[in-house]
């Protein structure tokens, strides 16, 4: 009983509990903001969007807490495994069990179970910034070679290319900031950061003539002229009138008027920030964002601190991946970039993004917990001269 009982004490002080915290305060919010966002649709009871949500959390809480209890390294080692997994779930998505959502027939992103839906593009996130930590850390020193390059960068692309013919375009922007982050972070030379960016910008003319369709042009159009496409438009503009009736404090919750009247369409998951900003003002959009933000540094603290540069390159990426996904929905929100179909970590309903989101703080959890049970090294600093020294 007595050896239980430690057990459970080394659990809990090994347990970022910071981290935690942060996390359920700021889905907590989300939940609340859900709930909001699709009252107006019943009569009585609990939207069934934010019963999803809790139950995701709650599962994927206990995911990472399990996560939490293997050494990441584990997980690294068994990279061939998350790629053939996430290669094989995209492959999956596009065959007939793949479905495209009610509000994107023209994405097939979702695979029905039957008793729900699942978003493998979600899940694959993850399993990306896994394997890829771990070819970056085995190059490190000579990552700047051509070949290691070309390989990190077909690595990169095989991801982004599938979740990109699924129809899932939000996804593949972020799997893109992901790579590049953790890219730039594992020493990657300037001189191919600079040639991406000039083919990347040659590139812009022929993707649009020859690949991006009317609808995905339209969605860029409407950014400076909402008046060209007011079909297109319709989403952003609403979610703009939400925005605006918040002002500094907000409406009050449950008061939002675009909110409770269901104006805004999908507004419990891609422009659930507007759902915020309207019922509690700016105040509350600062609030929500700045609770984002201290879970992404707390993150990269962690991966900081860590002694391994594969559980640096893990936290990095998975703090990139929730700031990516971040700044893409908040620029939709904003009518500063196209609607594209990206959630907000830990805000917007979906229980595929809540639960797999919840598996990647397990990684940083880990890591957490990995130098947690480090035992202190003694060191001897000798040399050091100071202007202060008497």
């Amino acid at each position: 009983m007595k050896n239980i009982k430690n057990q459970i004490v080394h659990f809990i002080k090994g347990t970022d509990k910071l981290l935690l915290i942060l996390s359920l305060l700021t889905s907590a919010f989300g939940i609340l903001m859900v709930y909001s966002a699709k009252l107006h649709t019943i009569e009585s009871g609990i939207p069934r969007d934010a019963i999803v949500m809790v139950i995701a959390v709650l599962g994927g809480l206990v995911a990472a807490m399990f996560i939490s209890l293997i050494d990441y390294d584990i997980f690294t080692r068994l990279w061939f495994i998350w790629a053939i997994a996430g290669v094989g779930l995209m492959i999956l998505v596009m065959s007939p069990l793949g479905v495209a959502p009610p509000n994107r027939p023209d994405s097939q992103v979702w695979l029905d179970f039957g008793f729900f839906y699942f978003q493998p593009s979600e899940l694959v996130k993850v399993l990306f910034i896994i394997t890829f930590s771990y070819h970056l850390n085995a190059v490190k020193g000579e990552i700047n070679k051509p070949l290691n390059v070309l390989l990190l960068a077909v690595h990169a692309l095989i991801p982004t290319l599938l979740v990109m013919k699924s129809g899932d375009d939000g996804s593949a922007a972020v799997f893109l900031c992901i790579a590049f982050a953790m890219l730039f972070l594992g020493g990657i030379s300037w001189k191919y950061i600079v040639s991406v960016i000039a083919v990347i910008a040659a590139a812009i003319p022929l993707l649009w003539f020859k690949f991006f369709g009317d609808y995905q042009k339209q969605r860029f159009i409407v950014i400076v002229d909402p008046e060209a496409y007011p079909d297109v438009a319709y989403q952003q503009n609403r979610g703009m009138t939400a925005l605006s009736n918040g002002g500094f404090l907000g409406m009050g919750l449950f008061k939002g008027t675009c909110t409770q009247r269901g104006s805004v369409p999908v507004s419990e998951s891609d422009m659930i920030f507007t759902v915020v900003c309207e019922e509690f003002g700016f105040l509350g959009g600062i609030i929500a964002l700045l609770l984002i933000c201290a879970i992404i540094i707390r993150i990269v603290k962690t991966g900081k601190k860590s002694a391994d540069w594969s559980a640096t390159l893990m936290c990095y990426g998975l703090g990139t991946m929730i700031a990516a996904q971040t700044i893409i929905n908040i620029a939709m929100c904003l009518r500063v970039g196209p609607v594209i179909g990206i959630t907000l970590p830990f805000f917007s309903a979906g229980g595929s993004s809540s639960l797999c989101l919840y598996i990647g703080l397990g990684l940083a959890f880990s890591a957490y917990r990995t130098i947690y049970n480090q035992k202190p090294k003694n060191f001897r600093v000798s040399g050091i001269s100071s202007p202060f020294r008497v």
